[in-house]
């Protein structure tokens, strides 16, 4: 991957100061709301993020009225 898109950026941003509040769970419905941006949209770019992103954690957590994506801050090594 050369580096994130536009999108993805701000997915990354977005999630990067959700979790530095102590949110941990996001749907992509509510990301795309806050973002201006569709859920199908904001599902491929996280699914793009899930193993290029070097300093949080990204899963899928759960399928129900929407995805659920769980997201924390990744262990140093």
């Amino acid at each position: 991957m050369s580096g994130p898109n536009d999108n993805q950026t701000k997915i990354l941003s977005y999630l990067k100061k959700g979790v530095t509040r102590g949110k941990h769970f996001f749907k992509s419905k509510s990301i795309a709301r806050e973002l201006g941006l569709s859920p199908n949209e904001v599902g491929t770019n996280i699914s793009m993020l899930i193993d290029n992103a070097d300093d949080i954690v990204i899963e899928k957590w759960s399928y129900s009225h929407g995805t659920t994506w769980r997201v924390y801050t990744a262990k140093k090594a």
